[in-house]
């Protein structure tokens, strides 16, 4: 690893990770793109477009450097379920979930998360999520590690009743919860939408 590639692994992921993130590069022969924040995904992985190219891991530049780390590995071990059974194993099934839980062991030690990231780390890889927001209770603890995200207004903080707003302008009203999502209405439209109730939003009126 040369100075200007430690520093650009600085910049993102924990430090006590670059020396394991650099390895897991070399090994599989990965190229890390960091991209622009993305609303639908955090990373993404892409196998090579011609025969000799490297694999394409990006993660976006936003990220904790806690969910940053843990973004690339999920990501890592789509390559790494690629490069054996390429496009016959289930995105997000049982070969994956093994292979992130496997590569995500070399990195829980309390030198790089704290103890309770660790812990809640091993609870939610037992059957690990396609999105790692799916894991509401994780998603709260590494959110409360991150000043930005901490400081933002979610859909489970707001009263029933209360309106928000979106970045695109539209106008909701939160209703009751149904299992794991809140079910609110769009006052422009009337359509009703199910929200995660971690969903960053502004409040605009609260009863």
């Amino acid at each position: 690893m040369n100075p200007k590639e430690r520093k650009l692994l600085l910049r993102y992921f924990p430090e006590a990770s670059i020396e394991k993130v650099y390895a897991c590069i070399v090994k599989y022969n990965a190229f890390l793109r960091v991209s622009k924040s993305r609303r639908s995904k955090l990373g993404d992985f892409r196998p090579p477009v011609s025969k000799g190219e490297p694999y394409r891991i990006s993660v976006n530049h936003d990220l904790h450097p806690y969910q940053f780390l843990i973004t690339f590995v999920h990501e890592l071990a789509h390559l790494v379920v690629y490069e054996q059974y390429g496009r016959q194993a289930n995105p997000h099934g049982t070969i994956w979930k093994k292979t992130f839980q496997q590569l995500m062991q070399e990195f829980l030690v309390p030198e790089i998360f704290p103890v309770e990231l660790i812990n809640a780390l091993q609870k939610s890889l037992r059957n690990a999520k396609a999105s790692s927001g799916a894991d509401h209770e994780l998603t709260r603890l590494l959110n409360s590690y991150d000043e930005k995200k901490a400081a933002l207004t979610t859909v489970e903080e707001l009263h029933k009743g209360s309106a928000f707003m979106l970045p695109d302008g539209r106008v909701f009203v939160k209703h009751e919860k149904l299992r794991k999502r809140y079910k609110c209405q769009c006052q422009q439209t009337k359509k009703w939408f199910l929200f995660n109730p971690l969903a960053p939003v502004e409040l605009v009126l609260q009863p």
